[in-house]
């Protein structure tokens, strides 16, 4: 056989393997920052941040209190309901187990107005924010995959 159609198949046969060991290329698990992993560590989805660099995460054991440096503000629309959020380059809050409070540097676009996320729970199968008093409810399962900043390729 042609040592040039020999090639071409080995390259074809090596795409096929690769995009079924990597189905979804927009966020592969083992590239996910510290950060990311630390979320599910905590009972979290990894996709409530965004697939952009981290540049920076401390979490301190003992009161919970946790800053995440991104690579910059990045923007991302939400599932389902195709919600406009924007992270800030430094996210900041409080973690417990299944549990986010006194969250700040992510904001969501509704009913015209921007909304400052104060806090986000694990709840069953389901993940809850919270905007001050309000709270909306979405499957976890929404969340597993972390999506990437819109204008931006994703990286960790």
């Amino acid at each position: 056989m042609n040592p040039k159609i020999l090639f071409v198949l080995a390259a074809l046969l090596n795409l096929v393997i690769n995009s079924f060991q990597n189905p979804n290329p927009k966020t592969p698990k083992s590239t996910l920052s510290l950060a990311h992993v630390e979320l599910v560590s905590y009972g979290l989805p990894s996709g409530l941040l965004p697939a952009t660099t981290v540049l920076g995460y401390a979490v301190n054991r003992t009161t919970g209190e946790f800053t995440v440096k991104l690579g910059g503000a990045c923007k991302i629309t939400l599932p389902p309901d195709n919600y406009v959020a924007t992270y800030s380059d430094t996210i900041s809050g409080k973690i417990v187990q299944g549990k986010i409070a006194e969250l700040n540097g992510i904001r969501v676009r509704a009913f015209f107005k921007w909304w400052s996320i104060t806090g986000i729970r694990s709840s069953g199968d389901d993940v809850v924010f919270e905007v001050g008093m309000v709270t909306a409810k979405y499957p976890s399962k929404n969340f597993d995959d972390s999506p990437a900043c819109e204008g931006q390729h994703s990286s960790s």
